[in-house]
């Protein structure tokens, strides 16, 4: 049996290859939309993708189960668990609790593991050339290292109400039931790793066994008191991006196909003059240190770095804005990858980028030490953070909204002082501080340095 994990930084999200090398066969779990990774991937192995699958109805990017099975002309199987408000309305082959998916000698039984979402499946694998014990499961969002899925995301993200409490008994149930089926050697294989949204204390570790999370998780020795868990797993989420909800809603209509992808135009900078926030969007994906030097006055400061794809669906909602997008990047190829890393989030509507901005009006971006703005009185302070690190220590009167909504709820930022936006390193702060300039807040200062400028041990001795 052949088993490839696939890890994104960005999404912080594992996606898998599982194949049969006596069948030459293999099946595909979790997949993101650049879908010739693991096209690549089984053709090193010589194997053809002939199953893809996916865990759940996904939140926090945009499938591409979808897309690689119409690549590939794979066979598409799609949880038909949770209920009727928890159905795929694309073409697919429904999975109920029990069946079984055979590639080759290789067995993948799905396992109906509700909590996370009600239609949550896992995946119970059988290497069938050595033996008929299970020895892997790929749990998805229901068990990470350290960790289970968080049960709040309908109520945060979906416009559900109140159906946390609920979804953490039954995330409870799930584990009971699985520590009572599978034996303690199974190797754990999550969808998520450090850094997700879709827990609040994941192992940055790609692996576990039943027999370890048993031992060692924060929920063993809380499954015998129903309340006991449901307190400690809903409490301290992390702050559920506004874009989930799209993400939600593309996952379970079909995500769009995006099909052979014309290469990206590379445009001059009067294909792009006078137009910035007008009719096109243009992403600054430079390291903030060119940014501050000197920006596109309208460009939306999106840093191409590790948090891309994440950053840029905090900054735009396509369905809101469809206007077509254009890159500041390197060049070429660095234009490609960031075109493709924003179709993780839907983002598909990337039009061309452009390397040089001689000609175009330029403005700096206003900044100020954290020294000197801590007294200030005259101004908004706006804390971009998590609510674990806002507790940590923040400006005083700070207004917080976390990065994530701030698109959603820009209009609770008062325009009549000016606004000086800031989080822990200045990446999320930027693109919060670029919102609020393209909504014609007249006055968004970002500081020059955020980190530890309100902790408790940097605040005065009263």
């Amino acid at each position: 049996m052949y088993l490839e994990r696939f890890y994104d930084d960005d999404l912080a999200q594992a996606s898998y290859v599982i194949g049969s090398e006596a069948a030459g066969e293999a099946i595909v779990v979790d997949p993101r939309r650049d879908v010739h990774v693991y096209v690549e991937a089984a053709r090193a192995k010589k194997l053809r993708i002939v199953s893809v699958t996916e865990t759940h109805v996904h939140a926090d990017f945009l499938s591409g189960a979808r897309e690689l099975a119409a690549v590939t002309d794979a066979d598409l199987y799609l949880s038909a668990e949770g209920g009727p408000d928890w159905r795929y309305r694309f073409d697919h082959r429904p999975l109920h609790h029990g069946d079984l998916i055979e590639i080759g000698e290789v067995r993948l039984e799905a396992l109906h593991t509700p909590g996370h979402t009600p239609e949550h499946l896992s995946f119970l694998v059988t290497d069938g050339a050595r033996g008929e014990e299970p020895g892997y499961l790929i749990s998805g969002d229901f068990l990470f290292v350290g960790d289970v899925g968080r049960p709040d995301l309908l109520d945060e993200a979906a416009g559900y109400v109140d159906t946390r409490f609920e979804g953490a008994r039954r995330l409870r149930r799930s584990l009971i039931d699985l520590l009572d089926r599978v034996k303690d050697h199974v190797t754990i294989w999550p969808g998520h790793g450090a850094g997700s949204a879709c827990g609040k204390s994941l192992a940055a570790v790609p692996s576990s066994t039943v027999g370890y999370e048993r031992l060692t998780a924060w929920w063993a020795g809380l499954l015998d008191d129903e309340k006991a868990f449901v307190d400690e797993l809903l409490a301290g989420q992390p702050d559920a991006p506004t874009y989930f909800g799209r993400m939600k809603r593309l996952n379970r209509d079909g995500p769009p196909l995006l099909g052979e992808r014309e290469p990206i135009q590379r445009l001059a900078a009067g294909d792009v003059a006078g137009r910035v926030n007008r009719d096109l969007i243009l992403f600054d994906t430079r390291p903030l240190a060119e940014q501050r030097t000197g920006t596109v006055p309208g460009a939306l400061s999106v840093p191409g770095g590790g948090s891309f794809a994440t950053y840029a669906a905090y900054a735009v909602d396509p369905d809101a804005d469809p206007r077509p997008i254009v890159l500041i990047a390197r060049g070429q190829p660095h234009a490609e990858r960031l075109r493709e890393r924003l179709s993780y989030v839907g983002l598909d509507h990337v039009v061309g980028y452009m390397t040089d901005l001689t000609g175009l009006q330029l403005r700096t971006v206003p900044l100020q030490p954290a020294a000197q703005a801590r007294d200030r009185r005259d101004v908004t302070f706006l804390d971009v953070r998590s609510a674990e690190e806002y507790a940590a220590g923040a400006a005083p009167g700070a207004l917080r909204i976390p990065a994530g909504q701030v698109l959603e709820r820009i209009a609770e930022v008062p325009k009549v002082r000016p606004v000086i936006v800031y989080c822990q390193g200045g990446g999320r702060a930027a693109v919060a501080a670029s919102l609020l300039r393209n909504r014609g807040f007249p006055a968004v200062i970002e500081l020059t340095d955020s980190e530890g400028a309100w902790s408790r041990e940097a605040e005065p001795a009263a």
